[in-house]
């Protein structure tokens, strides 16, 4: 087969705790049809057929899914890696136990800023429990990094947040931008502006040649600076730097919503984007059909627009990550948050 499945995210539930300011899927309460314990664990099931290497676990937040420890467990006896992404406030001494009992090689605890930035942006005083699962979890050695979505506000705090991973023990860091989806598409005056994805790279690149923390940049920030190449292989201990040839979304990986719809990524998550329902038919058979994931699979460089179409890199880049172009409006739009569009943009607004 052409297109070889290696890793996926998957909501388990929109149910959430939390309602944060900056939430690209709007999490509050779960999903109406939302798959049963026995449904997912089929789905785990044909996700371990399919080999998959990788899987991130998501919500909503995922320890409010009953069940979520048994979904954990039969992915793991399928010899797959799993990566947890939580807002840490539900974490306690029972939910680390479980986790120590399977093949969890992250858990990824979200922190958006100093402690009050935090609490604000969270809306909900839960900076110190994160801080507190980050101890329990280190305290049994369970690997972890933390994630910050960047916005206005904590923008300028970035080497503040970094000294206190540090403190925490923390040694990976995401730092992802938040986009106009979501809750942010009704906040929008605290979006970055694009310019500012460059003080993200050079802060990436100063904070990993120094070494004390590590931090890795995402698919929506690039793509093919030297600064960003470099901070990229530092991160990934890499013999030469890795670059960007593509969005994996359907080639190498999909998302899967609580509902059971095979989206390619988990931020796309418009109903014309939808592949299938595990329901209606198998995932292989969905990732397999000639007809699935064909806004990426037959992406060219001749369909985007803007200055994405004239761009140098376009024939291997194809616009960046598809999720900051479909913001826009167009997924074959350009994408303004490229470091190289973002200063093509400062050019000619001087």
């Amino acid at each position: 087969m052409q297109y070889i499945p290696e890793t996926c995210v998957w909501e388990l539930t929109m149910n959430c705790n939390l309602r944060c300011k900056h939430c690209g899927s709007s999490c509050s309460d779960p999903r109406k049809d939302e798959l049963t314990t026995e449904e997912a664990l089929k789905l785990a099931d044909e996700l371990g057929a399919m080999n998959l290497r990788w899987i991130s676990l998501i919500g909503g937040e995922l320890f409010l899914f009953k069940d979520w420890d048994l979904i954990v467990k039969r992915l793991s006896d399928y010899g797959i890696n799993i990566c947890i992404i939580t807002n840490g406030t539900l974490i306690n001494k029972r939910i680390i136990h479980k986790m120590e009992r399977s093949r969890i090689v992250n858990l990824s605890i979200s922190i958006d800023g100093i402690k009050k930035t935090h609490d604000k942006i969270r809306g909900a005083k839960c900076y110190d429990k994160c801080r507190k699962a980050f101890e329990m979890a280190r305290k049994e050695g369970i690997t972890t990094s933390a994630t910050t979505t960047v916005i206005k506000e904590n923008l300028g705090e970035l080497p503040e947040i970094k000294n206190e991973l540090i403190k925490m023990g923390v040694p990976y860091w995401q730092i992802q931008i938040g986009l106009p989806e979501g809750n942010l598409a009704n906040n929008t005056a605290s979006l970055i502006d694009p310019q500012d994805i460059k003080k993200i790279i050079d802060f990436a690149y100063e904070v990993n040649m120094q070494g004390n923390i590590m931090i890795y940049l995402p698919d929506t920030i690039g793509y093919y600076t030297q600064k960003e190449a470099i901070a990229r292989q530092i991160a990934t201990r890499s013999a030469k730097a890795p670059m960007w040839d593509g969005c994996n979304a359907g080639i190498r990986s999909f998302g899967i919503l609580s509902n059971g719809d095979i989206v390619g990524c988990t931020s796309i998550r418009d109903p014309k984007y939808v592949e299938g329902n595990v329901r209606k038919r198998s995932l292989k058979d969905i990732w397999e059909d000639n007809n699935s994931f064909a806004w990426r699979r037959n992406l060219t460089a001749e369909k985007l627009k803007g200055k994405c179409k004239t761009c140098k890199y376009v024939s291997k880049c194809l616009g960046g990550c598809s999720n900051a172009r479909l913001t826009s409006g167009d997924i074959y739009g350009e994408n303004r948050f490229c470091a190289y569009s973002a200063a093509m943009y400062a050019a000619e607004s001087k």
